[in-house]
C-alpha cells in the first residue's frame, strides 16, 4: 500500500496576505474555494513539488503561525537562499547543525555556513511566512537509498 504525502494545512491570520507572500515566492496558484457560509481554502504548490499547501478560513483550528518545521529541498541551499532574498523573502544564514545529523529545533546548535563536506542534507536556511509559519530550505543533492 502506498501512501503519498499530498498536502500539508497551514494556519494564517490573513488569507489574502498570504495569497501575496506564496504568490511572490514563485508558488503555483493552484484552486481557491469559498462559500457563503465564510469557509474558504486557497491552494499553493512550491516549483517541482508533488506536494501543497493549503490555508484558508474554516481548514484548520490551529493558531496562525503555529506550523514549523515545513521542509523545502533544494539541489543548492545558497542559490535557493539567494532566490528568496531576491523575492524579498527575510531568509536566515545558511546553516548546519553542529552534530552533522538534522537540525535542531529553533536556532538551537546553528553552525554558520554550509556543511563543511557539503554532505547531502546537511545545510539548511529558515524563513517564516507573514504569520510565523517556519520554513526550513534543506540541501540534498545525492537521495538516501529507496527515496525519489
Amino acid at each position: 500500500m502506498d501512501y503519498k504525502f499530498e498536502v500539508a494545512v497551514i494556519p494564517v491570520s490573513d488569507i489574502d496576505r498570504a495569497i501575496h507572500f506564496y504568490k511572490a515566492l514563485g508558488w503555483r496558484f493552484d484552486a481557491e474555494f469559498a462559500d457563503d457560509e465564510g469557509y474558504r481554502l486557497v491552494q499553493f504548490t512550491p516549483p517541482g513539488s508533488p506536494a501543497s499547501i493549503i490555508f484558508g478560513s474554516g481548514v484548520t483550528d490551529a493558531e496562525p503561525g503555529s506550523t514549523e518545521g515545513l521542509h523545502l529541498i533544494v539541489e543548492d541551499v545558497v542559490a535557493a537562499r539567494e532566490d528568496l532574498v531576491g523575492r524579498g523573502v527575510e531568509v536566515s544564514e545558511v546553516f548546519h547543525d553542529k552534530t552533522g545529523v538534522f537540525h535542531h529545533a529553533g536556532t538551537t546548535a546553528r553552525v554558520a555556513g554550509t556543511d563543511p563536506q557539503r554532505t547531502s542534507y546537511g545545510s539548511y536556511a529558515s524563513f517564516s511566512d507573514p504569520d510565523g509559519n517556519g520554513w526550513v530550505l534543506q540541501e540534498v543533492t545525492t537521495r538516501l537509498p529507496g527515496r525519489v
